[in-house]
């Protein structure tokens, strides 16, 4: 019987999956954004640096424009490889190629500085502009649609290079014997059959496998668990394999590829 897979620096990948829920970058005297929480280890010499703070001000002017989000992101920078994964999540890279996409905040784990993010009108959500790679994690792997197209709210990972999306609300449904219970009893909530997402015109649009939205945990807090040293971090504190998939700027083909 096979043992497990033992990795040291230079067995890891660089800027590649090391299985599917682990994705490693390489730092080679570079820079990425990177979400509080997401880095599980690295090698090497890499420093992280809290965004809008000291010789990092240029870097932040530049590429990272969503101010609602700037307490839930660091810039790693150095030398080595860094681990990142997000609760066993399904984890993946893309490459944004001159083009532009919204994604769930939470979804976004780190982005290079070539791209440039910002707070989309959309709640809870951000938008990647400009060409780079990106790392996300999704509940089950992501597959990629075309509109037109109606989608439930909580499989939406995100879109690229189409209109924002707008409310869809099924009028049977709401006027039937089981939106008449829910509004009577509370009891069932909003469904994908109920409420969705339309999208029109060109582009293409971010599916997870799952009904079921990642849920929402806080950022650079330290568990109060016996072996970790100090309290929990101020309350201010906010909180899919292989080759990347192209998202290009304009229509063109999409290839995501997997393996290890």
């Amino acid at each position: 019987m096979n043992g497990p897979v033992v990795y040291d620096p230079v067995t890891l990948p660089a800027d590649d999956n090391v299985d599917p829920y682990t994705f490693c970058v390489e730092l080679a005297g570079t820079r990425w954004f990177l979400q509080k929480g997401k880095m599980i280890a690295y090698y090497g010499s890499i420093e992280f640096n809290g965004v809008g703070h000291g010789p990092l001000d240029r870097l932040v002017r530049t590429s990272f424009h969503s101010p609602l989000h700037a307490a839930d992101w660091v810039v790693a920078e150095g030398s080595g490889k860094m681990l990142l994964a997000d609760r066993a999540f399904d984890v993946d890279s893309y490459d944004l190629d001159d083009g532009n996409l919204t994604i769930r905040s939470g979804h976004l784990l780190a982005f290079q500085p070539s791209l440039s993010l910002k707070q989309s009108i959309v709640p809870g959500f951000v938008t990647l502009i400009g060409t780079g790679k990106f790392v996300a994690a999704s509940n089950g792997p992501v597959v990629f649609m075309e509109p037109p197209l109606r989608v439930d709210p909580q499989a939406l990972v995100g879109w690229a290079d189409c209109p924002s999306p707008c409310h869809h609300y099924d009028h049977g449904y709401l006027t039937g014997v089981l939106g008449g219970v829910r509004a009577l009893t509370g009891i069932g909530g909003a469904s994908g059959e109920e409420h969705q997402f339309e999208f029109t015109g060109a582009g293409t649009v971010l599916l997870q496998s799952s009904e079921a939205l990642m849920p929402e945990q806080p950022t650079g807090t330290a568990p109060d668990e016996p072996g970790v040293p100090g309290p929990a971090a101020a309350s201010g504190d906010r909180g899919p394999l292989g080759g990347a998939p192209r998202l290009p700027g304009q229509l063109g083909d999409l290839q995501h590829r997997f393996g290890l």
